[in-house]
């Protein structure tokens, strides 16, 4: 990272601090409302990491039977989850207009140079059609997600019905140190509680290729990974987790130093 870099990351955390510092103490009950809904939940179902190593790898519940398919938005140069996943007989649609070609042919892989958006039109399409485009029906889907930032307006332009068929969902979410900021602080609130009514998180993973930044008394990773599973799929009653380490995480940068996840929801 240059000089200049530092200085301005420097300069937001401290941005940060400061503007929470000067919010009235109702608005940091509401910032915290919504650092809980990230709360993971021990469901009962045993975590495997599918993959690549490093960047391109995740941790989802062993609960990949009889899914039809997944479906991959911001696939860019990095499909070795997608890989791992079509190895196991499950097709993979991806999208990304960022590329013209995926950097490996599968025979279950199906890529059109696309954007996911919370409109179709042009270069964009919505997850709703999308997924009535090529998995039209009731069965079982997977998302995995990673389109810098616009996740946020795709969750809010879904519609639930469409958000049910995935049995599992792993979205990387871009900006939350930014949830100080009223407007952001609404949308990523919207976008969590959407998430959060037919799906619990299961597990938490800091992204180390960004620091993180000071805000509300926290040190929150500006990009993380949550994996999500659907509440019908798990019997057991939950805990929370205290930690949320797991032993399967690696990386994303390996010359880069690790971070822990900050435990910043509130325990009962």
């Amino acid at each position: 990272m240059s000089t200049k870099q530092t200085w301005k990351l420097k300069r937001r955390n401290f941005q940060a601090s400061v503007m929470l510092k000067l919010l009235p103490r109702k608005y940091k009950e509401q910032f915290q409302s919504v650092l809980d809904l990230f709360t993971p939940y021990d469901v009962g179902v045993p975590l495997v990491r599918i993959g690549s190593d490093g960047d391109g790898g995740y941790l989802l519940p062993d609960d990949l039977n009889e899914i039809q398919a997944l479906f991959s938005p911001g696939v860019s140069t990095q499909i070795g989850f997608d890989l791992a996943v079509m190895d196991r007989g499950i097709p993979s649609y991806m999208i990304d207009a960022s590329i013209d070609e995926l950097v490996q042919d599968h025979p279950l892989a199906t890529f059109e140079r696309l954007f996911l958006g919370p409109e179709t039109g042009g270069t964009f399409i919505s997850l709703d059609d999308w997924v009535n485009q090529k998995a039209s029906g009731s069965s079982d889907l997977m998302l995995q997600m990673d389109i810098e930032g616009a996740e946020f307006d795709v969750i809010q332009a879904a519609s639930q019905e469409t958000l049910n068929r995935f049995r599992i969902m792993v979205i990387e979410f871009h900006g939350m140190h930014k949830i100080y900021r009223k407007h952001d602080f609404e949308k990523y609130k919207a976008t969590l509680e959407k998430l959060t009514k037919n799906f619990a998180v299961i597990h938490l993973h800091a992204n180390n290729a960004a620091k993180p930044v000071s805000a509300g008394g926290y040190d929150i990773p500006p990009v993380f990974e949550a994996t999500f599973i659907r509440r019908d799929r798990f019997r057991t009653e939950s805990k929370v987790k205290r930690d949320v380490k797991n032993e399967l995480d690696q990386p994303n940068v390996a010359k880069l130093p690790d971070y822990d996840f900050p435990t910043f929801w509130t325990v009962d």
